[in-house]
Formats: C-alpha cells, sequence, structure tokens
C-alpha cells in the first residue's frame, strides 16, 4: 500500500475518499466524473477551508484499498470514523452527483452505491430522494 496514507482524515478527506470511491467503483473514471469531484470541492462550502492538494492523496489511499483483501471494510472504517454522522447523507449526496456525471449508471456503480447506503446506514426513503435529486440535477435536453 501507499507509503502517504494518513494517519487519519479529516471529515473533508472522507468525502473526497466517497467520491473517488464511487467513481472508481465500475474500473473506469470519467472526464465527466473527476470534473464533478472538482467542482464539488471547489464549490461546496464544506470545502471552504480543505486543501485541495489533498485529493491527491486521498485518490490513492482508495485505489490502494481497492487492491487489497477487506480494502472496501477498511475504506468504509476509516470513512465512519472521520466523518460525522450527520454528514452520511451529505457524502452519498455528493457520490451520487459524481455517479450521475458522465450520464449513465454502470452495476458496479450502483451496487456500490448500495455499499453506501448499507454502511453509512442511510435510510431507503431518504437515499431514494437523493438519488431522485441528484438525477435531476444533471438531466440533460434531448
Amino acid at each position: 500500500m501507499s507509503e502517504q496514507i494518513p494517519a487519519s482524515f479529516s471529515a473533508q478527506d472522507a468525502l473526497v475518499a466517497v467520491m473517488v470511491a464511487e467513481s472508481a467503483s465500475d474500473e473506469n473514471i470519467t472526464n465527466s466524473e473527476l470534473m464533478s469531484i472538482t467542482l464539488i470541492v471547489d464549490h461546496m462550502p464544506i470545502f471552504a477551508k480543505y486543501d485541495s492538494s489533498r485529493i491527491k492523496t486521498v485518490s490513492q489511499v482508495v485505489f490502494d484499498l481497492f487492491e487489497v483483501e477487506d480494502g472496501l471494510d477498511a475504506l468504509f472504517g476509516i470513512v465512519r470514523d472521520a466523518l460525522p454522522e450527520h454528514l452520511y447523507e451529505t457524502a452519498y449526496a455528493m457520490a451520487c452527483d459524481v455517479a450521475a456525471a458522465d450520464g449513465r449508471l454502470h452495476q458496479g456503480e450502483l451496487e456500490f452505491m448500495a455499499e453506501i447506503r448499507y454502511e453509512l446506514r442511510i435510510d431507503r426513503l431518504h437515499g431514494a430522494a437523493i438519488e431522485r435529486g441528484a438525477r435531476a440535477r444533471h438531466m440533460k435536453l434531448p
């Protein structure tokens, strides 16, 4: 694994990790997904004091964890340790925006979204509302 794994993640690092993991979950990170992560970090108030140069380090931790057995469990452990519970739905909403950014959802992404809902204890109805909002934000004209 990378030598750059931080001793602990900040709440913002955890949000970035969830977005990167969602993007990587189908083994194909698209430019649209990367742009979505960048826009979210650059414009959302929760990232106002975040050092965006950390995205690279956080991303490498995610990629390293995806390569090892039980890495997904470790990733969610790190996320839960760093992220206050009241931000679990925020993490899910950001992951949904990243997933919707390229206009299509692959099976790996759908399965990972279900895993996020389970691991972060997102209520089914709240999850559906968050997903619907992401879908509405990413609609395109015919």
